[in-house]
């Protein structure tokens, strides 16, 4: 008979940030009458509080297969904030440095994590500039990687990104009994909404996917114009990346920041959950779709971005009021919408509850 175990080998300690990643759960926000069920996808409980540091991790590990990065090289990306703070995790844990170009437009309170984080930032635009700065930005990091020993992943067109989701495609089919029948999830790369959509296929799904960006985001054809919403959509002056994939998005939509922003208000009262202003506009297009789906469908919302770095805006009812968007009114509405639902356990072996 072999020895029993020491203790420690047993102990459910992890030892980097980054091997908490993943495996977050599924909250059930309600069902109609008709058995059709509403899921969120937590990824904003991700360690730095969004989706997004799935992807920087893989990017980097591609990178270092390929050679591409060096122990104490330096890594810079455009971001908004959220691929900066994956970037920023992967490289304090693997020895690099990183310089994150961000603009006026990002929330302040991403800008102060990721210097917690110990990330560079260099500013692009003036503040009080209108909309994000995406092509300065870009702009920027062509010219910074074109130095020494700098590496920029370019998180629209990496092939990391979409794979970097591969893992929340097996989390959804392992965690729910049968299939995800709808995946909502805000665009802004690409890479969250076609990676997991590309994987569920591979692995048998019959998913359908629908794409949700900023009323003002040029993506799926709209007119462009200007938005709040930060870390989604593509404003008309920047070319859409390749991993924004038309091919495995069978609905693109947009939502406006008054509907975002209403809905995510509304989900802290009603659910205890902060998420950010692109998630709550994900929500707001599956609860506008709920209703009309054939019967006992399962619809899963990413909910990619954590809700505590826009308690200076979006919960901010002076901050809203200042830009024409506090409209109580909508934020009624939206809640009528979530109190018709019923909230049970949702479904197990096959039966509503």
């Amino acid at each position: 008979m072999s020895a029993p175990l020491p203790d420690r080998w047993r102990e459910n300690v992890v030892h980097r940030v980054s091997d908490l990643i993943g495996h977050t759960p599924l909250f059930h926000l309600g069902a109609t009458g008709a058995g059709s069920r509403l899921l969120l996808k937590l990824e904003n409980l991700n360690p730095t509080g969004s989706a997004k540091v799935r992807m920087a991790s893989q990017m980097i590990a591609a990178a270092e297969r390929r050679g591409e990065l060096r122990r104490g090289g330096r890594i810079v990306e455009p971001t908004s904030g959220n691929t900066g703070l994956g970037l920023a995790l992967a490289a304090l844990e693997r020895g690099y440095r990183f310089t994150a170009v961000v603009d006026h437009h990002a929330s302040i309170d991403k800008m102060r994590a990721l210097i917690a984080l110990g990330a560079e930032l260099v500013w692009v635009g003036e503040a009080g500039t209108d909309g994000p700065q995406t092509m300065a930005r870009r702009a920027l990091a062509e010219k910074l990687a074109r130095e020494d020993g700098t590496w920029w992943p370019d998180q629209h067109n990496h092939p990391g990104n979409p794979e970097g989701y591969r893992g929340l495609a097996c989390e959804l089919l392992g965690d729910l009994f049968g299939d995800v029948d709808y995946l909502v999830a805000s665009v802004g790369t690409g890479g969250g909404l076609c990676g997991t959509t590309r994987e569920l296929r591979r692995l048998g799904s019959g998913v359908r996917s629908v794409g949700v960006e900023p009323t003002g985001s040029i993506m799926f054809g709209g007119e462009p114009g200007k938005y709040w919403q930060t870390g989604g959509g593509n404003p008309a002056d920047f070319p859409v990346g390749r991993n924004v994939d038309h091919a495995l998005i069978d609905e693109g939509v947009s939502v406006g920041d008054v509907e975002a922003f209403a809905t995510a208000r509304v989900l802290a009262r009603h659910t205890g959950l902060l998420v950010g202003g692109t998630a709550g506009g994900a929500v707001y297009a599956a609860l506008e779709r709920l209703a009309t789906l054939p019967p006992r469908s399962t619809v899963v919302v990413l909910v990619s971005d954590a809700g505590e770095k826009y308690l200076d805006t979006l919960f901010d009812e002076h901050w809203l009021s200042e830009r024409g968007l506090h409209d109580p009114d909508r934020e009624r509405s939206v809640g009528r919408s979530l109190e018709a639902l019923t909230v049970g356990t949702g479904r197990a072996g096959g039966e509503v509850a």
